[in-house]
């Protein structure tokens, strides 16, 4: 047992390096102080003490102050309503302490509470008691009710309308977001700017109340310091009672300042803190460039100077120095300024400024823009979290994740000439598509195609053209529970959204994108973009494949094996037709999969052998000027025959792929897709190998 004890390791001790470094850090510092504060208010101090104490707040507000003064905007002074209580507190608590030395120790003379409070004192006095109070009394009040009743006032009112504006100001950010001005960390940024906005101004107001409280306790301790001190000094210490008048008053003015003007400074600092918020730059520059910048003023200020010189009575020397000063300042402002832009006006005689934006910004095309009535701009800030930015955004995503397609800035904006409800989709400035959404409403479809029963307003679905109703928000139960689809006015917008950009990828994939693309790809497959462009194919030529691959709606995400097929084909062939369908033949696993039913296995309506003879038949030329020339009775019955066999197709539940043979597919797809653009036709060289197929019909 003894042995165990002795191998029992000792308790570890901070060396006094480590103690020191412990003590100096940040929130130990503060803890130590806030208790040091609260011992001022419990324990005398002797009055070298004080004497330290008072100079440190005296200093410290002037520290305050400057900060205040040289700061660019309010948030970079974030922790004052944290030093304003701080502050406060400490002085309170040298009011305290000071209040206690004076009321133990007056009897023994004006150093009895200090050489800080006897020096203020004296100073303040002059040797008349009358004019100290008089003068102190002044400075209280201009403190209480000009200075810190003006700050708080300026604090409250900024912190009402920085709430006011808090919706509008998030609104931006969204409206930014979406249409891929700022990425995510700058709105994150200037959300978090915000908070700190809003948290500071509310805090501001709060903390002002500080400022007016602790003037209101200097005014009831000055006053107990004088009646108490006098009453103690006469009927504890029987002083006469002149002297005790005499010696207490002297000491209570110098307490009273000494920790008024602190509380003055810190005011000021205040006061200017949150008046600076609508100001660029610090307090200095803000008032040079507003005050001595324009040379009329500085001209009416040193006329003006010049005439009360002139006055009798008045002292010459004063008014006549400000009016030289000013008149020098407003010819050297006159002599860099134009006379026209001092006045306000164009320069007739002058070569015209060209005010206008430039042309080059006049021709630039928004690639998407959505155009809302006046009704729908609520959609922009929906408080419930169904907002169109948001929506906006979470499409931008999906569409890079289903076709690696990033979607171009999506720019909103209002439309006066637009129904209160309607909206506008544009793409490139030409009108896409066109709606009208019910705030306030949920539109109900039905999957089956049918009309739904439900009492409302009937119409048709912008992006598809299904019957659909706008039904009341208290019918959202019912209709779920008939098996209807309910979705709200934004989710509306967006589908439509969705299915336009859908449809115009191929339009929206410029040269920049696909350069952009291509940059951004990982590392490890650089070498391969560097080994094929340009020697192999251009940077058109690519644009071109995935031009093609989009307007199918086959995904381009997997770059690397669309390069890959490139590489393989180009060599041996220019023809665009026979590029896209190496890659296409490339992409196989990828085409089967995204097209596969829910038992795994890929849908098929196959082409019979006679037509599939009746395209081979009908191509005519060679290469890129092969061309499919059928007779168009015969193209009317092979359309009506891909219709009837969809139709028979769906009704079963299975959405097919049309399969041909690899030489008729871009010819059966091209006319496919202008009566069944959706209907998406693959070749039998498209078709994985580990792939189960499932024929459902035949043309």
């Amino acid at each position: 047992m003894s042995d165990a004890i002795l191998a029992r390791p000792s308790p570890r001790r901070l060396t006094p390096n480590q103690m020191i470094k412990w003590l100096v850090r940040g929130e130990v510092a503060l803890a130590l102080g806030v208790i040091a504060v609260l011992v001022l208010l419990i324990i005398p101090v002797p009055a070298f003490l004080l004497d330290a104490l008072l100079a440190i707040s005296l200093a410290s507000s002037i520290l305050i102050l400057m900060t205040s003064l040289f700061i660019k905007k309010p948030l970079e002074f974030t922790s004052f309503p944290t030093v304003l209580l701080v502050t406060t507190l400490f002085r309170l608590a040298l009011n305290v302490a000071s209040t206690r030395l004076i009321l133990a120790h007056g009897h023994e003379g004006v150093h009895g509470a200090g050489q800080v409070i006897e020096a203020f004192g004296r100073l303040m006095t002059g040797g008349s008691f009358t004019i100290g109070i008089i003068v102190f009394a002044i400075l209280v009040i201009v403190n209480f009710i000009v200075i810190t009743k003006g700050s708080g006032r300026i604090a409250e009112v900024a912190a009402r309308f920085t709430l006011d504006s808090l919706p509008g100001k998030q609104m931006a950010i969204d409206a930014d977001l979406s249409a891929g001005l700022i990425d995510q960390d700058e709105s994150r940024r200037r959300r978090k700017e915000l908070e700190q906005e809003s948290t500071f101004f509310g805090s501001m107001d709060g903390a002002s109340k500080f400022v007016r409280g602790d003037a209101i306790a200097g005014l009831i301790i000055v006053a107990i310091n004088i009646i108490g001190g006098i009453l103690i000094g006469v009927f504890q210490h029987e002083m006469p009672i002149g002297e005790a008048a005499s010696t207490y008053t002297l000491l209570t003015i110098g307490d009273g300042l000494v920790t008024q003007i602190p509380a003055l400074i810190v005011s000021i600092a205040a006061g200017f803190l949150v008046s600076n918020a609508g100001v660029d730059g610090s307090t200095d520059q803000a008032l040079v460039t507003q005050l001595a910048m324009n040379p009329i003023s500085l001209g009416m200020v040193s006329a003006a100077s010049g005439v009360l010189a002139l006055i009798p009575g008045m002292p010459v020397l004063p008014f006549a120095a400000l009016s030289i000063g000013a008149a020098v300042l407003a010819w050297r402002r006159s002599s860099a300024v134009p006379l026209a832009e001092m006045l306000g006006v164009e320069d007739p005689g002058g070569a015209p400024q060209d005010t206008e934006e430039p042309i080059s910004q006049t021709l630039a095309i928004d690639e998407i823009k959505i155009e809302l009535g006046y009704g729908l701009l609520p959609l922009i800030n929906d408080l419930e979290g169904r907002r169109l930015t948001d929506q906006i955004k979470a499409l931008r995503k999906t569409l890079a994740s289903e076709y690696g397609f990033v979607m171009p800035p999506v720019r909103i904006l209002d439309n006066m000439r637009l129904g209160s409800q309607n909206y506008l989709i544009r793409i490139k400035e030409l009108e896409a598509g066109v709606g009208e959404v019910r705030l306030g409403s949920l539109m109900a479809m039905d999957p089956r195609g049918g009309q739904v029963e439900l009492p409302g307003e009937h119409m048709r679905e912008p992006a598809f053209g299904l019957p659909a109703t706008w039904i009341e928000e208290g019918l959202r139960e019912e209709a779920a529970f008939r098996g209807y689809t309910v979705v709200d006015p934004a989710t509306v917008l967006t589908t439509h959204l969705t299915e336009i950009l859908k449809d115009n990828m191929p339009d929206l994939l410029s040269y920049a994108e696909v350069q952009k693309l291509l940059r951004d790809m990982p590392a490890e497959q650089k070498k391969l973009v560097d080994d094929i462009i340009p020697s192999v194919v251009s940077v058109t030529t690519i644009q071109r494949v995935l031009q093609a691959l989009l307007r199918e709606r086959v995904s381009i995400r997997d770059l690397a094996s669309i390069l890959e097929g490139l590489s393989e084909a180009a060599p041996h062939s220019g023809s665009l037709t026979n590029l896209v369908e190496q890659v296409r033949t490339r992409l196989s696993r990828q085409l089967c999969f995204a097209h596969r039913g829910d038992d795994g296995a890929l849908p098929i309506v196959t082409l019979s052998p006679e037509w599939e003879s009746a395209f081979a038949e009908s191509l005519v030329g060679t290469g890129e000027d092969r061309q499919l020339s059928m007779a168009p009775s015969r193209l009317q019955e092979f359309i009506r025959s891909v219709g009837e066999a969809f139709e028979r197709a769906a009704q079963t539940g299975e959405s097919p792929v049309l399969l041909t043979s690899p030489g008729i597919r871009p010819f059966v797809r091209s006319l496919i897709e202008r009566f069944r653009g959706q209907t998406p036709v693959m070749s039998q060289n498209e078709v994985h190998p580990r792939t189960r197929l499932k024929t459902v019909g035949v043309i």
